[in-house]
């Protein structure tokens, strides 16, 4: 996997809600990977994962999306998988099915 670093940045949205987003950066690289949910109680629901094609291939989806699993384990939080890659990442990853909301 490539040298990245993850950080993680609230939301507030106001009345609405809030949420997050998981923000993947790597050394030379102008763009940036995402992921963002909002929050539902103790739901995260994983909206968008997304990767510029000039980051694309160096692990940056799977990365953020492990990124959200340690968080929500982290804070007792479920997930709720809205993002298709984020899906396809738990049905490769059965050991997360404890984390579906």
């Amino acid at each position: 996997m490539t040298e990245m670093t993850i950080t993680h940045e609230l939301i507030s949205a106001g009345i609405v809600g809030s949420g997050g987003e998981f923000i993947a950066t790597l050394p030379g690289e102008e763009a940036t990977g995402k992921l963002t949910y909002v929050t539902r109680g103790d739901v995260l629901v994983a909206e968008h994962t997304l990767v510029p094609s000039s980051i694309g291939g160096r692990g940056v989806a799977a990365a953020l999306v492990e990124a959200l699993v340690a968080h929500a384990r982290a804070e007792n939080l479920k997930i709720d998988p809205q993002c298709s890659y984020v899906a396809e990442a738990f049905k490769r990853h059965p050991d997360w099915a404890d984390l579906l909301a």
